[in-house]
Parts: structure tokens; sequence; C-alpha cells
């Protein structure tokens, strides 16, 4: 399993995904999207999701840090 999440840097719900999934040992590719507006819009619009964090997992949306709580809380991530 492997993750990739776009993310700003001082986003706690950001913060909050990379720590899960560190916790459970997945690794995972970062993208800051600091001052990159319009490339974050650019995922936004190709993943229809507002916010940050996006988050995939092995190449697929998953949605956003509450998605990625709720794959946690099923047993999901391993």
């Amino acid at each position: 399993m492997k993750a990739e999440l776009y993310t700003w840097s001082s986003c706690p719900f950001c913060v909050g995904a990379k720590k899960l999934l560190e916790r459970r040992g997945i690794p995972y590719v970062e993208h800051v999207m600091d001052g990159k507006d319009a490339e974050l819009n650019e995922q936004k619009r190709k993943y229809n999701h507002r916010t940050v964090p996006i988050i995939l997992i092995d190449g697929q949306f998953i949605g956003g840090a509450s998605d990625l709580e709720a794959m946690d809380a099923q047993g999901k991530l391993k």
C-alpha cells in the first residue's frame, strides 16, 4: 500500500493524515501546494474535492483526512 497526498504545510488535517499513515507504516509521497494555487486548483477539479488534503491510496482517490480516518477505523489501512 502506498499513499499520495496533496497538502498545505500549515493544514492540521494534512498533518494528521500524514501522522496516521506513518503510524500504520504506509509510505507516502507528499506534494506540498503552498504557493501553488493553480496546480492545487487543477487537482481539486481533477478529483472533485474542495479541500486539502487530497489523498490517493494505490493510485485511487479516497478523499480527505476524514475519509482516511474512516478507512483506518474499518481496518482497511494495513
